[in-house]
């Protein structure tokens, strides 16, 4: 419900913006509410013995509306709203049994113009990454922090095949040295995972948060700076989290550990860009690398340490 209603704040926000641009004569064009919103989706693996798909836990939607420039989706399962301008769009399910999901779908139009439809899916998913629970967790509870001693314990690349070879697998735009000065202030975070009766949980239990200028341009905050929970209101508490196969074309060529960990409830491990889902590259006892996606175009590398650095003087 908090991202529904964060979600129609904005929208009547972009009203309200309309209103004012009207009042000083800018034309943005009429508004015009969409209508004939229509959901279809498709489980994968669906026949007569497993109604409710393979385990997968894959979805592929497709929304088409009149008037409608883009679409948002709220999947109720506690990760992120995602956007879809052309209306088509795959997502993994990843609480293992079979759960119903009340996804509700927003069309958006003109002048921030919303119409919205509720749809029950009901999916089957039985992923498994006992290994990783068991790595992640020392099978109790176990913190990890930025390996901040080591090169490209942050970076940046593209996240799109478009540019050859396999070049968006990893971060070759941009990779960070180590105890980079600039973002010291994140290095005392602390990140706990803890092994449940019920599965995974995560909790940053210590530190900022970190806001990189290309996601703060996007939210309209000032970027490359420690945060806290008035800008991240998910930073701290104890998480759900849940893996998924990796449903990303980077894991397949990049040959990574073909798990997605998505942290729920919105959390994320200091780095915010809007996302909480994780592509697992490794994990081992004392080494994390993962790969986020922030968008189509950008993505996030970062490896995290159970063994704490120690910076020389």
């Amino acid at each position: 419900m908090k991202k529904i209603s964060q979600y129609i704040l904005v929208s009547l926000l972009g009203l309200l913006l309309f209103n004012s641009c009207q009042q000083n004569e800018y034309e943005l064009g009429d508004l015009v509410v969409p209508t004939n919103v229509n959901v279809t989706y498709h489980i994968i693996g669906v026949d007569e013995l497993n109604p409710y798909g393979d385990g997968s836990g894959m979805v592929d939607f497709e929304v088409t509306a009149n008037n409608a420039i883009t679409y948002n989706f709220n999947f109720d399962d506690g990760t992120d709203v995602k956007t879809a301008a052309g209306g088509k769009i795959s997502k993994v399910f990843s609480i293992n049994g079979v759960q119903t999901y009340n996804v509700q779908v927003f069309a958006v139009g003109t002048g921030g113009t919303i119409s919205s439809v509720v749809t029950p899916v009901e999916v089957f998913s039985n992923f498994r990454d006992d290994e990783a629970l068991e790595f992640l967790t020392g099978g109790s509870s176990k913190k990890w922090y930025w390996a901040s001693d080591l090169p490209g314990h942050a970076g940046m690349g593209p996240t799109s095949d478009d540019y050859g070879n396999a070049d968006f697998t990893w971060p070759n735009w941009w990779s960070i040295s180590p105890w980079d000065s600039d973002k010291a202030c994140m290095y005392s975070a602390e990140f706990v995972f803890t092994k449940t009766d019920n599965g995974l949980t995560y909790e940053q239990t210590t530190g900022p948060g970190w806001i990189p200028g290309t996601w703060a341009g996007d939210i309209g905050v000032t970027g490359d700076q420690c945060i806290g929970e008035d800008i991240a209101p998910a930073l701290y508490g104890v998480k759900n989290v849940s893996f998924s196969p990796s449903s990303s074309n980077a894991s397949i060529v990049g040959e990574y550990r073909g798990t997605t960990m998505t942290i729920g409830e919105g959390g994320f491990m200091c780095w915010w860009v809007g996302t909480s889902e994780y592509d697992i590259i490794e994990v081992t006892e004392n080494i994390l690398r993962v790969r986020i996606m922030e968008d189509e175009t950008q993505s996030w590398y970062h490896i995290f340490t159970s063994v704490k650095p120690v910076q020389s003087k």
